[in-house]
């Protein structure tokens, strides 16, 4: 009986869904009319865009732009996008805005040449184009041949859009008023999704590149596929292809941009030209900066976006958005109340969208409300549950704070480790935490047997890896009173290995109470009802440093092997509260599979080594009073 109620609970929700989905459907069709053209570039190219345009001709209506490389589909006047009907988009068209959608240069139906994160030209000349010179010029042909527009401009757009949003605030067309940069892509060599800190995210990487980066001879409705994987376990996969230098087999030779991921290995002039961020000067529009907490593919790019332009055009309009959200989960996939097994006790995404994305660019590009209720930085903290607002980030009332790692495993805000006599630094166990770092078994990200890489990850559970003879623990113990984070980690640790080259995954965690349960309001919907909560090792932040690149992503260093060296280097920023009752925990690791690919562990070329170059290495992490370990926490006073 209690199931049979349950299905008719769950079948009632999910028709009623459908039914306000199909009154959208049937709103969207009699208040809009589409229609697509081929709008002529400054070299000659014609890019494919496709407007949705209201019926209402009693006003003017602004344009809100949207460039992606992922397809203006369906194509044809009589179909519309189905994702119009989500709330996403919905909520613009009762709003009356003209939406456009545009295939840049090179993808699907846009004629020209196609180039991954196509470097900004600062002084074009001629009819040099990059991303903001086609902007500008699909602006310009907008306000002057759709009818009924006002003439303002809006730019927005999630992940690889959120790049071409940045590119977009860069042409400074006189019309774009505002851009949201959302989990926008800006440095793949340093943060954002294919390296982390010069380590190449395999898992997205390969699965990305092998469907998105093959060759488009011409125009084309149709995508190309990924490689398949013969495999439900990525692990095993992932493992037994080997070194980089067999997935480049798979790839074959015609993926230009795998090509040069493999023929760039150091933070050459190559890849500082493909960084937006070194463009960000005198930006005019207003710009929304919206990220997530927790997003496995560009947490990295919205923060780091926020501060460039804070520090390079400090007189844009500029603010920054972050929420609980997985990549894009603020963008009507789902409504941001939980990700995995961690619960955020409200419905983040709508909040957002209701309180700050629509009212910027009603402001901006409808004069319409106001943006004073909209703090320059709005910033949910994980933990508390809460939104914040600041005048800056990182706030103003932050102490950074050193966290020391302690040789009885413990953590400590006072460096209590032991003193030592020279001759007795490289012998004595107390002064050095030590685990073998074997490529052949590496350190899975999440305990799962699984396929595509998840989301939920980056709130796991860590008590698997806490369990393994090869990742490090230190644990506070139980706070007394809260503690709140707002800004980057530092992890700063004197280290030493038996090789010439390492890995270093430092991960932050959130130790639950053992006796912890959300309460039944606080469970809603999701995943994760019957997981044990007692216990949870939240992962708040984790990152991967390749060891290498310690003082230069530039030019390489190899260690000395035996030689103890420092190794410091920054996380993306936090934004969490430690309860009270609960405790902090660091991990250190040296390797994180398959997201990120293995280090050989010797100084070499890693994109083209054999597998015989993989080698075991011993890592020790000092905590003596001299090489003292430590972590620096950006604690909120």
């Amino acid at each position: 009986m209690k199931k049979y109620f349950f299905f008719l609970v769950f079948f009632s929700i999910s028709l009623l869904q459908l039914v306000a989905q199909n009154a959208d459907s049937l709103w969207v069709r009699e208040n809009y009319y589409k229609i697509e053209r081929m709008i002529a570039m400054r070299d000659g190219a014609k890019l494919f865009t496709a407007f949705y345009i209201p019926k209402d001709s009693s006003q003017k209506h602004p344009i809100l732009f949207n460039r992606t490389p992922y397809t203006c589909y369906p194509y044809g006047e009589d179909k519309f996008n189905p994702r119009l009907y989500q709330s996403y988009w919905i909520n613009y068209l009762k709003e009356g805005y003209i939406i456009a959608i545009q295939d840049v240069r090179g993808k699907w139906m846009s004629e020209g040449d196609y180039v991954d994160v196509r470097p900004f030209i600062p002084n074009k000349k001629n009819k040099d184009v990059d991303e903001a010179s086609d902007t500008y010029d699909a602006i310009d042909w907008m306000i002057n041949n759709i009818a009924g527009n006002n003439k303002r401009v809006g730019v927005f757009g999630i992940s690889y859009p959120g790049f071409y949003s940045t590119m977009a605030a860069l042409s400074n067309h006189p019309a774009l008023k505002a851009v949201s940069p959302q989990a926008p892509v800006t440095d793949w060599f340093i943060g954002d999704d294919f390296h982390h800190n010069g380590v190449l995210m395999l898992m997205d990487a390969f699965n990305f590149y092998s469907g998105f980066g093959k060759p488009r001879p011409k125009p084309t409705m149709v995508g190309e596929e990924g490689f398949n994987i013969p495999s439900q376990d990525n692990y095993d996969f992932f493992l037994k292809t080997g070194g980089l230098k067999n997935f480049s087999k798979i790839m074959g030779d015609s993926i230009a941009f795998w090509n040069d991921l493999m023929n760039h290995p150091n933070y050459d002039a190559w890849w500082q030209a493909r960084n937006p961020r070194n463009f960000v000067t005198n930006v005019k529009p207003a710009m929304l900066v919206v990220g997530g907490l927790f997003d496995a593919e560009d947490c990295f790019g919205a923060w780091e976006l926020y501060k460039a332009i804070e520090a390079k055009s400090k007189n844009t309009d500029n603010r920054l958005v972050m929420g609980p959200w997985f990549h894009g989960g603020w963008g009507g996939r789902g409504n941001g109340d939980y990700l995995g097994n961690v619960r955020f006790g409200s419905k983040t995404s709508e909040y957002y969208q209701r309180n700050i994305e629509i009212p910027f660019f009603n402001f901006y590009l409808k004069l319409k409300g106001t943006v004073h209720d909209i703090a320059e930085a709005n910033i949910f903290f994980s933990g508390a549950n809460e939104w914040k607002n600041f005048e800056q980030w990182p706030p103003k009332n932050v102490e950074y704070k050193n966290l020391f790692i302690k040789g009885d495993g413990g953590l400590s805000f006072e460096n209590t480790g032991n003193k030592f006599k020279p001759a007795d630094k490289m012998k004595r166990p107390e002064y050095f935490s030590e685990y073998i770092s074997d490529p052949s078994h590496p350190v899975p990200y999440t305990e799962d047997v699984h396929l595509d890489r998840t989301r939920e990850y980056m709130t796991d559970d860590q008590r698997f890896a806490s369990r393994r003879p090869d990742v490090l623990t230190f644990s506070s113990g139980v706070l007394e009173d809260d503690i709140t984070l707002a800004g980057p980690l530092v992890a700063d640790l004197l280290v030493s290995i038996s090789t010439s080259d390492a890995d270093f995954v430092v991960k932050l965690i959130d130790v639950f109470p053992d006796e912890f349960n959300y309460d039944e309001k606080e469970m809603g919907k999701g995943n994760g009802k019957n997981y044990p909560m007692g216990g949870y090792q939240m992962l708040v932040r984790g990152e991967i440093m390749r060891g290498k690149f310690r003082n230069s992503f530039e030019k390489p260093e190899p260690f000395v092997p035996g030689k103890i060296t420092a190794l410091k280097y920054t996380l993306p920023d936090v934004a969490h509260t430690f309860k009270k009752g609960h405790k902090i925990m660091i991990q250190i690791q040296s390797s994180w599979f398959p997201i990120a690919d293995r280090n050989p562990q010797t100084f070499t070329d890693i994109y083209h080594c054999s597998d015989s170059d993989f080698q075991k290495s011993t890592i020790r992490v000092y905590h003596d009073a001299n090489n003292a370990s430590k972590i620096v926490l950006p604690v909120l006073k």
